[in-house]
């Protein structure tokens, strides 16, 4: 098999000397690859020039269904990814966790998109801000796709999620992508981007793929529109953002880099108690899940001094039912490391950790299952013992990346901090506790040097997804040591690749910029009921007045009996008096109800249901006499997808409303959902 490289459009065979690329448990040659003769300028030409002008016709939605048709697409074929996963080292597990797991990215990341992003080119951002008195001149966020490309440079251990994780918030921001993995792997990588290719789903220009141990001069043409994305070790990490290109141009750069994480058990846990066989089951896991070969891994334990012998008897068992070997083979958990290389890598640094701890577990003669131990990249499990980890900085400065991690003991809660803190800046850390008091101080304690914190007791360990699983719902990234970047984090994610712009000018002229009703914009009256509108041809701005309906005393009692609502500002005279009304009010909620009553339309048509209501706010109190009238404002216009099974073709219309009473004063004001028929395909 040869990694071949995509480069302006066609595949290209690197011309030069060809490179093996070997089966981790075999040692036998899977593949080969060559860089030599790329034109990498020509490269980021060209997803500037083609790549980046096919994503951006799109709007954010349209481009995020594009990520759910890949998706599908790829499930499709992962029986094909899965063979050649096996190479790797992996086990089914470690396989399903990159695969399947990596191509749940795509699906989650469009979901995101479509339900937290408007289906516009550009994503508005927060509220209008008033910036002057009178309203006549206001500021808007939105974000807007870079016109760059965005440089994916990603790391061994993960080759299909790495990939899939960084893509799929790139594309629905509108930015082409060039990718680059690890050499290690790549051969699943580049079976993968095949794969994308072969779909045609993504426009010309969208993606490229580079084989290659480093991506050439390529960092040299990257400009301020560009965006470099990292995942790999810190020395690396700090080259790349060192690049004299990379600062002169201030090429935007996105790190996530290996780190020190750590697992704490909290001073309540006893050995007979539910959370100990947790933290236990946690830590062994992140030692043997892909062979310990995981950013987020477990490499530093944390536990009271007086349970120390307890978790690491509890270790020692549980290590010793692991079967390591062949990834196919039966009984085996754990397979190989990724290449040799990284083995003897590996072996440095469990030497240095050695130097100042105690090995507390090590098979000297591992038996491996079905496996070529002199060809096979092969590790067993590693337990270490630092009896003073504020003595030594070792096992808070060097990471042996692999089935390794370190026992630590703390005295109290404050020692347990400042060790978790001693990784001068991780990816996640996890504490296991049932007493929520130990659970905050620590949590409030080590927040500030970690990108996540997984907080476990009985309650959430059923559901947990695991310390070393980043969810793309959640931010994946850390400060310090672990790079000071961030990834995924739903809709997070996709504003990375986007660049934030901060307008001002007249409601008006901002409204048409961004395609939405902003409050002091010219409003449009038309004679006709929005209501009897179709969705196309409902105008942004487009409004209702209402009639008006004086609030009556027997309106208030009515309501109270019918929502069985029975407040005393509604009903005592006397103690609505003492209150701040200073007199009986109408409940909120049957101001938002004669509201619906004075603006919905009764008869049949275009409009089908009430989608939802957000933002509400009661502003002024409504009393007794009171005459309230409602104003109804297109604000946004979102199309849905038909549907197979939908009986009409319909979008989503959010409303602004504000209620008003005589005095014109706003009683209230909130923004409601509306499904309406589309009439291009609806009659």
């Amino acid at each position: 098999m040869e990694v071949r490289n995509y480069a302006k459009g066609q595949w290209v065979t690197g011309s030069g000397t060809r490179k093996a690329l070997l089966d981790a448990v075999t040692g036998e040659v899977v593949a080969e690859f060559s860089t030599d003769g790329l034109d990498y300028k020509g490269m980021a030409d060209y997803a500037r020039t083609v790549g980046g002008p096919n994503l951006r016709q799109f709007t954010i939605h349209e481009r995020a269904l594009m990520l759910k048709e890949m998706a599908k697409y790829l499930m499709a074929h992962k029986k094909e990814f899965y063979k050649l996963s096996s190479h790797t080292g992996a086990t089914k597990t470690d396989t399903w966790i990159d695969i399947d797991g990596g191509i749940s990215t795509l699906f989650i990341t469009s979901s995101k998109a479509r339900r937290e992003m408007q289906n516009e080119k550009f994503y508005v951002d927060g509220n209008m801000e008033m910036l002057s008195k009178k309203g006549t001149f206001v500021g808007q966020h939105i974000y807007v796709p870079r016109e760059g490309v965005a440089v994916h440079i990603n790391a061994f251990n993960f080759p299909c999620w790495g990939m899939l994780e960084k893509l799929g918030p790139t594309i629905a921001a509108g930015m082409p992508a060039i990718i680059k993995p690890s050499p290690i792997g790549s051969y699943l990588a580049a079976s993968v981007f095949e794969s994308m290719i072969e779909s045609g789903i993504f426009p010309e220009g969208s993606i490229q793929f580079i084989a290659a141990d480093v991506p050439g001069d390529l960092l040299d043409h990257l400009d301020s529109q560009d965006v470099i994305s990292f995942t790999g070790s810190a020395g690396t990490g700090k080259k790349i953002s060192s690049h004299p290109n990379v600062i002169e141009k201030s090429v935007h750069v996105n790190l996530e880099t290996d780190s020190l994480n750590c697992s704490i058990l909290g001073p309540d846990v006893t050995p007979e108690m539910d959370e100990f066989k947790f933290f236990i089951r946690e830590v062994a896991n992140e030692m043997t899940v892909k062979a310990g070969q995981k950013c987020t891994a477990i490499r530093r334990a944390i536990v009271p001094e007086d349970k120390v012998d307890d978790v690491i008897d509890a270790l020692k068992k549980r290590l010793s039912g692991v079967g390591i070997g062949k990834p196919d083979a039966h009984g085996v958990r754990m397979g190989s490391l990724a290449s040799k290389d990284q083995q003897e890598r590996l072996q440095r640094n469990i030497d240095k950790l050695k130097s100042t701890s105690e090995v507390v577990y090590e098979e000297k003669e591992p038996k491996y299952v079905d496996a070529n131990v002199e060809k096979g990249a092969f590790c067993s499990p590693v337990l270490l013992y630092n009896k003073e980890p504020f003595k030594y900085d070792e096992p808070h400065e060097i990471e042996a990346f692999g089935p390794v991690s370190t026992v630590m003991p703390y005295k109290d809660l404050p020692q347990a901090i400042s060790l978790a803190n001693k990784g001068h800046g991780s990816l996640v850390g996890s504490i296991f506790t049932n007493d929520d008091d130990a659970a905050i101080e620590i949590a409030m304690g080590i927040a500030p040097y970690h990108g996540r914190l997984m907080i476990i007791n009985r309650d959430s360990a059923k559901e947990s997804t695991g310390h070393g699983s980043p969810l793309p719902h959640l931010t994946h990234g850390g400060p310090g040591r672990a790079g000071g970047g961030e990834e995924m984090g739903g809709i997070r994610g996709i504003l990375h690749y986007m660049q934030r712009v901060a307008l001002q000018g007249s409601p008006t002229t901002l409204a048409r910029i961004c395609n939405v009703y902003l409050k002091g914009a010219k409003q449009i009256e038309t004679p006709i009921h929005p209501f009897r509108k179709y969705f196309d041809e409902l105008q942004i701005g487009e409004t209702h007045t209402t009639y008006r309906r004086t609030v009556t005393e027997a309106d208030i009692v009515n309501f109270g009996c019918l929502s069985g609502d029975h407040f005393y500002a509604h009903f005592d005279d006397i103690a609505a008096r003492d209150s701040l009304f200073k007199e009986r009010v109408a409940h909120g909620y049957f101001v938002l109800s004669a509201a619906a009553g004075l603006f919905v339309d009764p008869a049949p048509g275009p409009v089908l249901a009430n989608y939802g209501l957000e933002g509400l706010r009661f502003i002024e109190p409504v009393k007794i006499g009171d005459t309230i009238q409602a104003k109804l404002t297109v604000k946004r216009k979102t199309t849905k997808p038909k549907r197979e099974d939908d009986q009409y073709a319909t979008g989503v219309v959010a409303w602004d409303v504000e209620v008003l009473n005589q005095r014109e004063d706003t009683v209230a004001m909130y923004t409601i959902l509306t499904l309406v028929k589309r009439k291009e395909e609806s009659v």
